[in-house]
């Protein structure tokens, strides 16, 4: 029980990679905070599994892209469970498509979510994580940040920013024992993922020298431990959990 004692907040947290996540920390013993936007119904099933782990749980409706929404997150989570340990921020969307036919509002509604809600949410959470002299901010990129993907201008761009802000707000907090990493995904079986042809699957595998996608729990693993005490000596990084596809 790793986690035993701490408050976890992820946003996204009703299904994918942020629901694997929340359960992961929940089984090593942590309250869970789950943030989502449209699945009600998901985000609840989430706290009913984490409340069988017998952790405390509340899933609060917000959509991070908005300042004023992220603070009430922030204040609502620290309500219930009077401070927040760690913060996942998971939330994101894509809207694909060729710069030439991408309309000005895709580009700023994917920065403002994948980017400006972590923003939002990492400045909110400071003030408390340096008053209590510990803290954890888990930001999940992409492999597409690091290599670029034809289509995903904006999503590569958002997922770029979000590990240049990983680096330089863990340089800013590191003596204040806040660590601040990044972990970047590659193809890992999602919602997101999982509408893809078989010719599009295939052709995506052959550049994976594992020869498969992912699963949501290799990423909650290593999100769980970045989490814990085991990863004091790790900040500032962004991990690629993508079996070998961009090394």
């Amino acid at each position: 029980m790793e986690l035993e004692g701490k408050v976890a907040l992820i946003t996204g947290g009703s299904r994918g990679i942020g629901r694997a996540i929340a359960l992961a920390m929940a089984r090593e013993g942590a309250d869970i905070a789950i943030n989502y936007l449209q699945h009600d119904q998901r985000a609840n099933e989430v706290c009913k599994e984490i409340l069988s782990y017998g952790r405390k749980a509340i899933a609060i409706k917000a959509d991070v892209s908005s300042w004023e929404q992220a603070e009430l997150l922030i204040e609502k989570a620290t309500e219930e469970f009077k401070k927040i340990d760690i913060l996942v921020n998971n939330a994101g969307i894509t809207k694909d498509n060729l710069l030439l036919r991408m309309k000005p509002e895709d580009w700023n509604t994917v920065i403002a979510s994948n980017l400006t809600g972590v923003f939002n949410c990492s400045k909110q959470v400071l003030r408390p994580m340096i008053k209590q002299k510990w803290g954890r901010i888990i930001n999940i990129a992409s492999v597409v940040g690091i290599v670029g993907n034809a289509g995903q201008s904006n999503y590569a761009a958002a997922k770029a920013g979000l590990i240049g802000f990983t680096k330089s707000l863990a340089k800013e907090v590191a003596s204040r024992n806040i660590l601040v990493n990044a972990i970047a995904p590659g193809f890992i079986m999602t919602d997101m993922t999982k509408d893809l042809s078989a010719n599009e699957q295939e052709k995506l595998l052959v550049n994976i020298p594992q020869g498969r996608f992912g699963n949501p729990n290799e990423v909650a693993s290593l999100a769980t431990f970045l989490a814990s005490d085991r990863a004091g000596y790790i900040t500032g990084q962004t991990i690629a959990v993508d079996g070998g596809m961009v090394m």
